[in-house]
């Protein structure tokens, strides 16, 4: 989004005309649109609507590095589309890079190599911001409280220290800090998640401290369980966190490991998000697409095949599959919705027990990828009561969620009431813009929007989780349980030898 105003103002022209962008939930671009930024993942679900990309000329990918689950898929069907539409240029581009893997991988692709800045490296530390590279926010809070209490000690032996945390759950306002101007004789401190590695761009930072280690998600296909583990970082991140400094000046960077840790300890790249992940999602996006031979998929890194097994038994599970693999209408109505799986077959099956007003509102709750509830080190306490109101009568964080937004839209959208509640009202607009894009997709694939608020067992039914009962299993998938089948574990496999013919 700020890419896009940038680049309108540059040209001179209004946001959404000529250049504009498109994320999940929000479209804002118009027939005149030439220049379009976008994530990958709203790339790949135009694909769903325009199998050859038929409206663009060129597609550049940037920070090709992360390898994130949508870019990698992203790769292997522009490659397949390229060798009908040899009209299409692709560009792909990054700082950190294994060019020559990529160039072999779409079939020995020309290299092009823009030299960066070339600013002298500092022999000692005059004025300047400061970047730290931490795991998450607990750790950020706890080095924020160390370096307040120790800057106090030293009084007036010391320039002032303005600290700034900067993590995915910090309100707006306290975000906006570390771009203010540092005042004259201080120096700003910015306490960062990898989130800075390559989503934010502070120009002043001048030092970057990096510990070497961050959180990334895992996945267990044996249990089914996603994870954030703390690992150590790679090469190419260290190198991405590196060039966070030095922007508009020289710049430098302690690593808080040694010369022989990087050179034999830390892997080359980054372990791609397709190998770690949970692939529900992508199968049945690849299904949606005609695309039924997983196995020969081609993946720039395959995705282990007892994670693609796994993947297919979650769709069975849910419907959008039938026993040999093939898509069925749930699943089509499913794949319309840019959401996990689960919630999508949350909304779908919302039609049954006529909750679907109720069931958007939590599907949009959950979908907001950060935390509502806000918990200020001064007045904890008074966040934990206040987030206890909403689970009154032991209701779930499911039911909870949806007390939330019911209590919210109660008051017209007040910002007051979120912040007596401790809770964030940017992420709640983002939830509410969210819903109303859900509530547009259930009039494509016909779900009407009907309420049943006062009967909590439809909606829990409809959720499939928290309080469960088991009988309810054979009642919402009966061609997937029976009553012989229930037990504490909830769990079933795809019919013998199914989960490979599916493949």
């Amino acid at each position: 989004m700020s890419v896009a105003a940038r680049v309108s103002q540059e040209m001179g022209v209004k946001l959404g005309h000529e250049v504009g962008y498109s994320i999940r939930f929000e479209d804002c671009t118009s027939e005149k649109t030439i220049v379009k930024y976008m994530t990958d993942g709203m790339l790949l679900r135009e694909l769903l609507g325009e199998p050859d990309l038929a409206s663009y000329s060129v597609i550049m990918v940037d920070e090709a590095h992360e390898r994130t689950l949508s870019t990698d898929i992203l790769f292997g069907l522009v490659k397949d589309i390229s060798r009908f539409r040899p009209d299409l240029k692709l560009l792909i581009s990054s700082a950190t890079l294994d060019a020559e893997k990529f160039s072999d991988y779409f079939d020995s692709a020309p290299i092009f190599k823009i030299p960066g800045r070339r600013y002298p490296i500092h022999v000692t530390q005059p004025p300047g911001d400061i970047l730290v590279f931490l795991t998450e926010q607990e750790e950020i809070d706890t080095v924020d409280e160390i370096l307040k209490h120790r800057t106090r000690g030293l009084g007036t032996k010391i320039s002032e220290l303005i600290i700034c945390p900067i993590y995915a759950n910090l309100p707006t306002e306290l975000q906006a800090k570390i771009f203010e101007p540092t005042p004259e004789g201080a120096r700003k401190v910015v306490l960062a998640t990898n989130i800075a590695e390559t989503s934010l761009t502070i120009d002043v930072i001048k030092y970057v401290i990096d510990p070497g280690f961050c959180k990334i998600k895992s996945y267990n296909p044996r249990t089914g369980m996603e994870s954030l583990l703390i690992n150590p970082i790679s090469k190419v991140s260290a190198n991405q966190r590196a060039g966070r400094s030095g922007r508009t000046g020289p710049r430098k960077c302690f690593r808080l490991y040694t010369s022989y840790n990087y050179m034999h300890d830390l892997e080359d790249n980054t372990v791609p998000e397709v190998q770690r992940t949970n692939l529900a999602n992508v199968v049945l996006t690849l299904k949606s697409l005609g695309i039924h031979d997983l196995v020969n998929f081609d993946f720039m890194d395959p995705p282990p095949s007892e994670a693609l097994l796994k993947a297919l038994e979650q769709l069975f599970a849910l419907s959008a599959l039938n026993s040999r693999g093939e898509l069925t209408k749930t699943g089509r109505r499913m794949a319309e919705f840019p959401l996990d799986p689960m919630l999508s077959k949350m909304i779908v099956a919302s039609e049954k027990y006529k909750c679907s007003d109720e069931v958007i509102s939590i599907a949009s709750m959950l979908s907001i990828g950060s935390s509502i509830f806000y918990r200020p080190k001064d007045k904890q306490v008074h966040a934990d009561n206040a987030r206890l109101n909403f689970h009154t009568g032991n209701v779930g964080d499911h039911i909870a969620l949806l007390n939330v937004y019911s209590s919210w839209k109660e008051t017209d959208y007040s910002t007051q009431w979120c912040y007596e509640n401790y809770i964030q009202a940017r992420i709640m607009k983002r939830a509410r813009d969210i819903r109303d894009q859900l509530e547009g997709l259930m009039e494509r694939v016909e779900i009407e929007v009907c309420s049943n608020a006062s009967d909590l067992d439809a909606i829990k039914k409809v959720i499939t989780s928290g309080e469960l009962k088991p009988e309810w299993l054979v009642e919402i998938a009966p061609h997937y349980y029976q009553l012989k089948d229930v037990d504490d574990s909830g769990t079933k496999k795809l019919p013998k030898g199914q989960g490979r013919s599916a493949l």
